[in-house]
């Protein structure tokens, strides 16, 4: 058996998950925490971007690319894909969605499917850190700032000393002419 086969029958969540349970409190207890869980993948699934504490959407975060992960490489076919489906999505159009929507838009994927990004804090004061965690190639607008850097000194610096070179250029090559 060669290295791919072997790739291939190793499950791989391309994010990194914290090794360390998180004690999220809950008053139903364990329990109480999962449905949270389940509430908070089919709610990402269904939007396709959501805002919530950070530590709860890391931990979704993971979840969410296993289950995306599995569909793509069992499809929907294989029975143990779909009970977790089933479980992890808790309205049924969110299954199909899961099949034909996000399955086609990831199958060449190589890189994760999600992204998690810091989000300012409402209230002054708050500890919790906000985030918002969204599905890669949604139809909402980036939330990345792209700053241009056009300004920097160093860029600034490099492009006069590119200036130069170009100046100096045709005087050296007239001087090798004569």
């Amino acid at each position: 058996m060669n290295q791919a086969e072997i790739r291939k029958l190793i499950p791989a969540i391309r994010i990194a998950i914290h090794p360390k349970h998180r004690k999220f409190s809950n008053p139903k207890g364990p329990e109480g925490r999962l449905m949270k869980m389940r509430a908070t993948v089919s709610d990402l699934v269904k939007n396709e971007r959501i805002e919530l504490n950070y530590r709860r959407a890391d931990e979704a975060r993971g979840y969410a690319e296993r289950l995306i992960g599995d569909a793509i490489r069992y499809g929907d076919l294989h029975r143990p894909t779909m009970e977790m489906a089933t479980y992890w999505l808790t309205e049924k159009q969110l299954v199909h969605k899961l099949f034909k929507v996000l399955v086609p838009r990831y199958k060449d994927t190589y890189e994760s499917y999600t992204q998690i990004h810091k989000a300012p804090n409402i209230y002054p004061g708050c500890f919790y850190d906000r985030s918002v965690l969204e599905l890669k190639g949604n139809q909402f607008p980036s939330l990345q700032r792209r700053t241009s850097s056009r300004n920097w000194i160093q860029n600034i610096l490099l492009e006069e000393a590119r200036r130069e070179i170009i100046e100096k250029k045709p005087m050296i090559e007239n001087e090798g002419q004569d």
